[in-house]
C-alpha cells in the first residue's frame, strides 16, 4: 500500500514540471508585455533580461511557499491519505485549467487558480469528513483556515483594485508632465521621472524582492529599517543623477533604461510570488510523504500537523524550477501567443485582435466615458483645453501604415506600466 504513496509522488514531480511549464506560458506576459509592446529593445535582450530576473526571483522564493501548506485549510484535521489525494487532485485541475485559457491565447491568474483549486479541492474533503460523521455544515470552519483564506482573497480582489486605481493615477500624472512628445521635453524633465522610477523599482528589488537572499549579511536591510526615509531621499537623489548623465552625456534615452530596469524587476517578482503556484503543492506533498513515511502509522490514521510548520524549500528544488521557467520562456510558443493577445488588447493604434468586444465590456467603456465627461466637465474650459494639449499625440494612430510595424504603445506608458505593476 505504501508503494501507491510513492507512485503519487513521483507522479506529482511530473505535475509540478509541467505545471511550471503551463504556468510560465500563462504569466510571461506579466512582464514581457510592456518591453515587447513599446519595442524598446530588442526581443533577444527583453529575453535574457527577463531569464535573469526569473533567475533572482526562484532564489529568493521560498517563504510564500507556506501558502500552499497551511494558508487555506488547517492540516491538523486531516490525515495523510486525504492530504495527498487532495495535492493530486489540485495539481491535476492546475494544469488542464491554465493550458486550456493557453490555447486560446488568454491570460488568467495562477494565483487565483491555485488559491481556489486549494480552497474548494479542501471544502470538498471536508464535506465528506462532517458528512461520515453525521456533522453540520457550520464544522466546515474546523477543517479551514477562514482567517488566512479571507485574507488571500480579499488581498487578490484589492490587488486589482489598486493596480487599476494606482495605475491609471500614476500613468495620468505622467503622461500629463511629459505628454507624448516627451522626446522634445527637457532632459531634466526625463532625468527626475527616471529618478522617481528607478528608486521605486530599486527599494523594490533590494528591500521586497531579495529580502529573504540576505544581501551582505543584512546590512542593507537592517539599515533601511532604521533610516528609510534618509535611504529612499539618497536613491531619489543618485538616480536623478544618473539619469541625468545617461540622457545628457551618453545620450540614451531614460526610459528605456527604466523599461529594461522594471523588466528584470517584475520578471523577478513573478519568480518570486508565483512560483508557489507551481511547485508549492507538490512540495508540500513530499514533505508531507517525508513526515509520514517511516513512523509505522497508517496513511488513513497519520495527522498532518507537522505541515503547519515553517520548513525551508530546499535551494536545489528552487534553482531547478527557476532552470525550466527560464527555459520554458525561451522556447513556448504559447507563451508568446498569449503576449500577444495581451499586446493587441492593449495598443494605442488601431489593429486585428482575436477577440471581439462584446455588450458587457461596450457598456463598460460607455459608462466610463460618461463617468469622465461628468468629472471634467466639473473644471474650468481653459483648464481642459491645456490638458488636451498635454495629450496631443505626436503620431496620427488612426493613419493605417500596413509597411510601418509601429509599436502597440509608447516608451512613457511601458516605464510606468513596469514602475507600478513591479
Amino acid at each position: 500500500m505504501n508503494d501507491i504513496y510513492l507512485i503519487m509522488i513521483i507522479a506529482l514531480v511530473v505535475l509540478a514540471i509541467a505545471d511550471l511549464i503551463v504556468g510560465v506560458s500563462n504569466d510571461a506576459v506579466n512582464f514581457l508585455n510592456s518591453a515587447i509592446g513599446s519595442k524598446a529593445i530588442s526581443f533577444k535582450t527583453i529575453m535574457i533580461v527577463a531569464s535573469v530576473g526569473i533567475a533572482f526571483g526562484a532564489m529568493s522564493s521560498s517563504g510564500m511557499m507556506e501558502v500552499a501548506r497551511k494558508g487555506i485549510f488547517n492540516p491538523g484535521e486531516f490525515v495523510f491519505a486525504e492530504i495527498i489525494i487532495r495535492f493530486m487532485a489540485v495539481m491535476i485541475t492546475d494544469i488542464l485549467l491554465l493550458d486550456f485559457f493557453n490555447t486560446l491565447g488568454m491570460p488568467t491568474s495562477t494565483t487565483v487558480s491555485i488559491v481556489f483549486e486549494l480552497l474548494g479541492a479542501a471544502v470538498a474533503v471536508s464535506l465528506l469528513k462532517i458528512w461520515a460523521v453525521d456533522g453540520n455544515f457550520s464544522d466546515l470552519g474546523i477543517y479551514i483556515n477562514t482567517e488566512k483564506a479571507t485574507e488571500i482573497i480579499f488581498g487578490i480582489i484589492l490587488s486589482v483594485l489598486v493596480a487599476f486605481t494606482i495605475g491609471a493615477l500614476i500613468q495620468f500624472v505622467a503622461r500629463l508632465l511629459i505628454t507624448f512628445k516627451f522626446e522634445d521635453k527637457p532632459k531634466w524633465r526625463g532625468a527626475i521621472f527616471g529618478g522617481i522610477a528607478l528608486t521605486a523599482i530599486v527599494y523594490f528589488i533590494l528591500i521586497k524582492g531579495l529580502k529573504s537572499a540576505n544581501l551582505f549579511g543584512g546590512i542593507i536591510t537592517d539599515y533601511v529599517a532604521q533610516q528609510p526615509e534618509l535611504f529612499i531621499l539618497g536613491n531619489l537623489v543618485f538616480w536623478s543623477l544618473i539619469s541625468r548623465i545617461i540622457t545628457g552625456v551618453f545620450k540614451w534615452n531614460i526610459y528605456t533604461a527604466i523599461i529594461v530596469v522594471g523588466t528584470f524587476a517584475l520578471a523577478m517578482a513573478f519568480a518570486g510570488n508565483d512560483l508557489v503556484n507551481f511547485i508549492g503543492v507538490p512540495i508540500a506533498a513530499l514533505q508531507s510523504f517525508q513526515d509520514w513515511k517511516g513512523t509505522g502509522i497508517p496513511a488513513s490514521e497519520y495527522t498532518m500537523e507537522s505541515l503547519s510548520n515553517a520548513v525551508q524549500t530546499p535551494v536545489i528544488l528552487l534553482l531547478l524550477s527557476g532552470i525550466i521557467m527560464i527555459i520554458t520562456l525561451w522556447f513556448s510558443t504559447k507563451a508568446r501567443n498569449v503576449v500577444k493577445t495581451s499586446v493587441d488588447l492593449s495598443r494605442q493604434n488601431e489593429g486585428e485582435e482575436k477577440f471581439q468586444p462584446n455588450f458587457l465590456s461596450r457598456q463598460v467603456v460607455k459608462y466610463s466615458i460618461k463617468a469622465f465627461d461628468n468629472i471634467n466637465g466639473v473644471f474650468p474650459e481653459s483648464w481642459r483645453k491645456k490638458v488636451d494639449q498635454q495629450f496631443a499625440q505626436s503620431y496620427d494612430y488612426s493613419v493605417k501604415n500596413k509597411s510601418q510595424d509601429l509599436p502597440a504603445f509608447d516608451l512613457v506608458r511601458a516605464a510606468v506600466n513596469l514602475m507600478v505593476a513591479s
